[in-house]
């Protein structure tokens, strides 16, 4: 099509409407109008390089955005590519990407001189959380979402003083909330040693503030420890008529007296039937270190019958899995809300209570040696060279400590709730 006068062609471009399909005005020079079929106009630049047809856009190319003007200069422009035998999509490529690189550069050097109090808590998140519990991790972001990053997040570390953080800490501790005062402290002073390790700060201004605090006040996980008060709890349990994952997470937490996590998040590929025992992975374990668990008859009783339950469903590599989706875990409250709708209250009862149920009816009602309880609950243990953790110790006395325990459970939900027997896991002073 003939190049238009000026004038004319402004008109036409300003007046071509929408047709059955697309379609280009063109202007010269390579330069056409693209109209769409519903109405959108732009610029592009039709060109043959080495004998192939091309076609590139102008950038921000909308017209009357751009002007004919403007798109005419970047037509010639790309003209003048094409007389030094240089292809225009070619070189706007290679400037894009040299741009990107500029830009990914410039931010990554920001970066590295940037040290808000917010970047270096972040960064201290992901150097100290990972591979750990996520939702531990996620509890010490929110923390610090909540009531530290409002606050100072987005000052220079170096530049924040201990009245800051102590002004902080008092108004969590004057909403009641002592214990999360010193949990928000502690967090904070961890962030200040990172950064002291980092060369981002020169010291842990959160030492000064030592004792500037009321005391943390101690809670216990609320728990059932009278034998006969737990022995309605098991036959609740066995008649809880919920969920079959969560019927089944509430029948094995008192045999197993595992931390809650631990259990929701159970795999089949961790249960070994033959050798009658639980290996959890370090991944999973407060202490970051493998555990294992004893199965007694009745324990691999109840996990029998799961395995049996899950094939109805079209089983599942989880041992408990959700309503939702079959292959990811219950939920965590909710063994937490089974009990509740049992009818065992908050100060009463919590999921947790199951360890120190365990741990007060074995010490002092059944006799078993401490050292063996606490290898059991996954604590550190003194052994023959100090303070030492195995996931192996003591292994067939803590077999012989978990069935006693199974035994012991039948025992309290039929009623009975005198000790019977002797054992080799009771208490002496070496296991």
């Amino acid at each position: 099509m003939p190049k238009l006068a000026a004038q004319k062609v402004d008109t036409v471009f300003r007046n071509a409407k929408p047709k059955g399909t697309t379609y280009l005005i063109a202007d010269g020079n390579g330069l056409y109008l693209k109209v769409t079929t519903d109405g959108i106009k732009r610029w592009i630049f039709l060109y043959r390089f080495h004998g192939t047809k091309r076609k590139i856009a102008l950038p921000a190319n909308l017209y009357p955005a751009m002007g004919a003007k403007v798109a005419r200069e970047k037509a010639q422009a790309f003209q003048e590519m094409l007389s030094r035998d240089e292809d225009p999509a070619t070189v706007r490529k290679i400037a894009k990407a040299s741009q990107l690189q500029a830009t990914e550069e410039m931010r990554e050097e920001q970066e590295k001189n940037i040290t808000t109090f917010q970047l270096v808590a972040e960064d201290w998140i992901r150097t100290k959380f990972t591979g750990r519990s996520e939702t531990t991790r996620k509890g010490v972001q929110q923390r610090f979402e909540r009531n530290v990053f409002p606050r100072i997040g987005s000052r220079p570390i170096s530049e924040i003083r201990g009245q800051e953080l102590l002004e902080i800490v008092r108004s969590i501790e004057g909403l009641g909330k002592r214990e999360t005062a010193h949990r928000v402290l502690g967090a904070c002073g961890q962030v200040f040693r990172f950064a002291v390790a980092t060369d981002r700060a020169e010291r842990d201004i959160a030492t000064d503030l030592r004792g500037a605090l009321e005391p943390a006040q101690v809670s216990h996980r609320a728990a059932i420890i009278d034998p006969a008060e737990f022995g309605h709890l098991l036959q609740d349990i066995d008649a809880y008529q919920g969920w079959y994952s969560t019927r089944f997470a509430l029948r094995l937490l008192p045999l197993v007296f595992t931390r809650p996590g631990e259990l929701r998040l159970a795999s089949w590929a961790e249960i070994n039937f033959e050798r009658a025992q639980w290996d959890i992975p370090a991944t999973r374990m407060k202490m970051r270190l493998p555990h294992t668990v004893p199965l007694a008859r009745q324990t691999l009783d109840i996990l029998t019958a799961l395995r049996e339950q899950q094939k109805l469903f079209g089983g599942s590599p989880v041992l408990f899995p959700s309503p939702r989706q079959k292959d990811k875990p219950i939920s965590n409250v909710a063994v937490l809300n089974a009990l509740r709708r049992m009818g065992y209250g908050k100060e009463e009862l919590s999921a947790h209570g199951f360890r120190a149920t365990a741990r007060t009816l074995l010490d002092e009602r059944l006799r078993v040696n401490p050292i063996l309880i606490e290898a059991q609950l996954a604590h550190q243990v003194p052994d023959a060279l100090g303070t030492a953790y195995n996931r192996t110790l003591h292994l067939e006395d803590r077999r012989e400590m978990m069935q006693q325990w199974a035994d012991y459970l039948d025992a309290l939900k039929q009623g009975k709730t005198t000790t019977a027997g002797t054992s080799r896991t009771k208490k002496r002073r070496q296991p």
